[in-house]
């Protein structure tokens, strides 16, 4: 007599298992009309829901105009997605009793230095991993970017990075710190944040496909191209090793991969095979806001609703339809990344691109809608405007720039006069020579990558012809300042990005 009942369980549950793979390939299908509408040469989606994998997929083709597709398992990377991983490394040690969130940083790291003493002292290992150190955003990076400091090296220039506010008395995303976070796992642990985080987090989850490092690539297949965005067209770009900043952004991964990562964290440490990675105690900590900031009306009226906006550690923090979304975004040299979790609904979603086009925002705004069943607007659409206006307004404004210069000026000195060393307390020597063509040469000892030609543009300011192709960065002026006598003393750069913040460099002129 239970044999009705148990078939109609059954119906039931098959029935279900039908409408998700329905669901799934209408989802799937409209992710790719975006993709060619916001023309993204290649991306890959994973959403897991209750501890399972609703979709994970690739559209579009590892490289621009070639024929090899995106699946699951194609590699891109997830830059600041990595940060989740370094605070979880260390939520692990403090388990462990091997180290406390409230310890100073200089107990682990005794030269630890920021610009100011008391907040050298001050500084805790939770401090490190919200963003409430005083920099700036970004503020620093030009240290680390395309150079061959270690990160230890980066790190010891910290101390001459100048503030933008009072310590934790503000948000400055700030890649310096989770940097420092990972030398604080070298010096508890005798690994380095790479080996640490491998052989406790990507082996128990059986994340074969996840890599640390650029040059872990070698000879693999299936791996995504990046790529920068040019007027109409996408140039594909060589891999940027950022081994130097690899805690604060080098992990590589797939959908396929992340998937697991979600589950883990909507689970609460324990991984999908029941193995627990770290308590949810400690979960509650890093999904815990430890650097709030204001909810302007313009930031409720762009996410109705809204109450509540910060950072724990490793996470970004809010509130979206009545429910808490634990988040973050990555930016990497010709890829764009944005993972989503929504632990009242154990709904997590991965979007990787190798494109600079912020579609996986707005892409991960509509499938959130899809599942609260209540669309708060077209975010595709709403994005895409956003996305067109932005680059719009970029184009503008180096054409600006480019029509702003005087020609037929000339420099007060000879070009000779410029030639030699330019020391920047932050950022260590930079060097002008005289190239075989006789024309100016700007070289950067510590990041070789970034050398430039130097062509004259207006009075005494040289326009920056770079070696290589940039992913944040095109055009660039470099003035040569003079004393009152006429002498050349100091370099002023002017490359307009908001990421790699070359004005940052204040490299005076020294003795040979």
């Amino acid at each position: 007599m239970f044999k009705p009942v148990i078939f109609l369980i059954l119906l039931s549950f098959f029935t279900q298992a039908l409408d998700a793979q329905l669901d799934a390939a209408q989802l799937s299908q409209r992710i790719e009309e975006e993709r060619r509408a916001w023309d993204v040469p290649g991306m890959a989606v994973a959403v897991v829901k209750d501890g399972k994998v609703l979709l994970a997929s690739g559209y579009g083709h590892l490289q621009d105009n070639l024929t090899e597709e995106v699946n699951e398992h194609t590699l891109f990377a997830i830059a600041s997605n990595t940060k989740a991983f370094v605070s979880a490394a260390i939520a692990m040690l403090v388990e462990e009793g091997a180290i406390r969130w409230d310890d100073p940083v200089r107990r682990y790291l005794p030269d630890f230095e920021m610009g100011d003493p008391c907040v050298s002292s001050l500084m805790t290992i939770k401090d490190l991993l919200c963003h409430r150190s005083g920099l700036g955003t970004f503020s620093g990076d030009v240290i680390w970017y395309k150079s061959t400091f270690t990160a230890a090296e980066a790190v010891k220039r910290i101390s001459a990075v100048p503030p933008a506010f009072q310590f934790r008395n503000g948000y400055g995303y700030s890649n310096l710190m989770f940097i420092t976070a990972g030398e604080v796992i070298r010096a508890v642990t005798g690994l380095s944040w790479a080996e640490f985080v491998e052989s406790r987090i990507f082996n128990p989850l059986d994340m074969t496909r996840t890599l640390t490092s650029v040059s872990q690539l070698g000879e693999l297949t299936n791996v995504a191209s990046p790529h920068k965005p040019d007027g109409e067209t996408h140039i594909p770009i060589p891999w940027v090793n950022w081994d130097n900043m690899g805690a604060a952004g080098g992990i590589i991964s797939s959908v396929n991969d992340l998937s697991k990562w979600m589950i883990l964290q909507l689970q609460g440490g324990v991984s999908v095979t029941g193995d627990t990675l770290f308590q949810s105690t400690s979960q509650d900590v890093m999904w815990t806001p430890h650097n709030s900031f204001t909810v302007s009306s313009g930031a409720r009226n762009f996410f109705p609703g809204r109450h509540f906006s910060a950072y724990g550690l490793g996470w970004s923090l809010a509130d979206y339809q009545g429910r808490m979304l634990v988040s973050h975004g990555g930016g990497y040299d010709g890829m764009y990344s944005r993972v989503l979790l929504v632990p009242d609904e154990q709904l997590g979603i991965a979007i990787l691109t190798n494109s600079m086009k912020g579609i996986s925002t707005w892409l991960g705004y509509h499938i959130l809608d899809q599942f609260f069943e209540n669309p708060v607007r077209d975010w595709m659409a709403f994005g895409l405007s956003r996305q067109q206006d932005g680059d719009s307004r970029r184009v503008e404004e180096i054409q600006k720039l480019l029509d702003s210069r005087v020609p037929e000026t000339s420099p007060d000195f000879a070009p000779t006069e410029c030639v030699g060393i330019y020391r920047c307390p932050m950022y260590g020597d930079i060097r002008i020579e005289t190239g075989e063509d006789g024309n100016l040469r700007l070289i950067f000892p510590d990041a070789p990558d970034l050398n430039a030609g130097l062509s004259h543009w207006q009075y005494n300011t040289y326009r920056i012809d770079w070696d290589q192709t940039h992913a944040w960065f095109d055009f660039g002026t470099l003035q040569f300042m003079t004393d009152h006598h006429g002498k050349v003393k100091e370099l002023s750069f002017d490359v307009p990005n908001e990421d790699i913040f070359f004005h940052e460099i204040h490299a005076k002129r020294v003795a040979e």
